[in-house]
């Protein structure tokens, strides 16, 4: 569909509307933990609006994006700390 576009998350292919940010693709793939804090506690979304960086993961060999606020592009290969 024209709509819509796929990307990779962890490996697996994950398919969203144009416009959804990677923060709902990594949460449509099934992952829970987005990355993990220096003293190895779980990640993931918290503010939903870029201010925490709790959400940053790897996306196209760049790391600590700002997932909640990456829009998915056609192709687009994201890491989380799930690997």
């Amino acid at each position: 569909m024209p709509n819509e576009i796929t990307l990779s998350v962890d490996g697996r292919q994950v398919t969203v509307d144009k416009g959804t940010v990677v923060a709902v693709a990594i949460a449509k793939a099934g992952v829970e933990r987005f990355r993990n804090s220096f003293s190895g506690q779980s990640r993931g979304p918290l503010c939903g609006m870029g201010l925490c960086f709790e959400c940053r993961v790897t996306i196209n060999d760049q790391p600590h994006c700002r997932s909640c606020q990456t829009i998915c592009q056609q192709g687009m290969e994201v890491k989380t700390t799930d690997e």
